[in-house]
């Protein structure tokens, strides 16, 4: 669990054994993990038919898809960090049936160069890959079969490979590897890739530091005066959302006393504090990542966030459970919303404060 006042966690090599993940499985169970505030019916009703259109949404294959068919590897990681976030694991809860397919299906796409997804029906694959190593490690320290356990292992380990053999010489990640991409280079796929990274070293997998070193560097120079986090290392002007998801990049890496961590927070504040102003565009991807912040600040930063986002979250769900804003399409939305919802559970690792 990340702490405020701890020191800046090494990336390096096996920091979190597998058998001190299993420990605190044991320790803090699903059920456990959410204590604390009391909960909102309202809130509480609102998740509880997100999580059943989800799971009711599954394919027989495991997976879940966006509009058109597009990105099933990103879907099924997104929806299944959502059933993660209410507790219920691979074996136990609920959704246990629904998170173990979804499992099945993504570690059957780990590829041999450890690409998690499929370059020729993934459309800007490495989003896939990094959700699906988010997704994946959350599971690992739970996971009590010793054969799965390893399988798992091993997914992960060459999925950290490739990451490391995909990021270009700026530090980032593209919409696919710098091979492919000719070295282009993106802010929200990095904020995948080193989020998944995160989620991978927390669990216990080998994290080379230099391939952090380089995304936090890269973080560093798309940093504008102003706190914006331009599109990628040639420019593009300040993004919001990729802002958002640079702060909670930093966050995940340790570095909350950056220098560059104020201006940023600034920066989101002033262009994401309206809850209404969707001018920037990928507003639900903004508070996805934004919604993490304002959590691991916690105080009257949560509280206040709290209750805007909530409010609109809750008014924009349809009769059957769902939300459906956004070109992408219904399970993205809701897989995003649901995470939101859920970040007090404090059920994954990657999310706590």
């Amino acid at each position: 669990m990340e702490r405020r006042n701890e020191a800046r966690p090494p990336w390096r090599g096996v920091v979190l054994p597998l058998l001190v993940s299993a420990a605190l499985a044991v320790v803090l169970p699903p059920a456990a993990r959410g204590a604390g505030r009391p909960k909102d019916p309202d809130v509480q009703r609102a998740v509880q038919r997100g999580l059943d259109w989800l799971a009711s949404h599954q394919s027989r294959r495991g997976h879940w898809s966006a509009n058109g068919n597009r990105y099933p590897t990103a879907m099924t990681a997104m929806a299944g960090v959502a059933l993660l976030a209410e507790g219920s694991t691979t074996t136990q809860g609920k959704y246990a049936p629904n998170i173990r397919l979804a499992a099945d299906y993504l570690i059957d796409r780990s590829r041999p160069n450890g690409l998690i997804g499929d370059p020729n029906n993934d459309d800007r694959y490495t989003y896939g890959h990094g959700f699906a190593m988010l997704f994946l490690s959350q599971i690992l320290g739970e996971e009590e079969d010793a054969d799965r356990r390893e399988q798992l292992i091993d997914v992960l380990s060459r999925a950290v490979v490739f990451c490391g053999q995909a990021q270009t010489e700026a530090g980032g990640w593209g919409y696919v590897s710098a091979k492919d991409g000719a070295g282009f280079d993106e802010g929200s796929t990095t904020i995948t890739q080193v989020q998944g990274l995160r989620g991978c070293r927390n669990a216990g997998i080998a994290v080379p530091k230099e391939i952090i070193d380089k995304a936090i560097n890269y973080i560093h120079k798309c940093t504008l005066p102003d706190g914006g986090v331009q599109y990628n290392s040639k420019g593009g002007g300040g993004r919001p959302a990729i802002s958002a998801a640079a702060i909670a990049c930093l966050y995940n890496a340790g570095e909350y006393d950056s220098q560059y961590v104020p201006k940023m927070k600034d920066y989101c504040a002033k262009n994401l504090g309206n809850i209404a102003n969707e001018g920037f565009g990928h507003w639900h991807y903004a508070h996805y990542y934004y919604a993490q912040v304002c959590y691991r600040e916690g105080g009257k930063t949560w509280e206040e966030y709290r209750n805007k986002i909530f409010a609109r979250i809750l008014s924009e769900q349809a009769p059957d459970g769902s939300w459906s804003q956004g070109y992408i399409g219904p399970v993205y939305t809701t897989a995003i919303n649901l995470t939101i919802l859920q970040l007090e559970n404090a059920a994954l690792p990657i999310y706590q404060r």
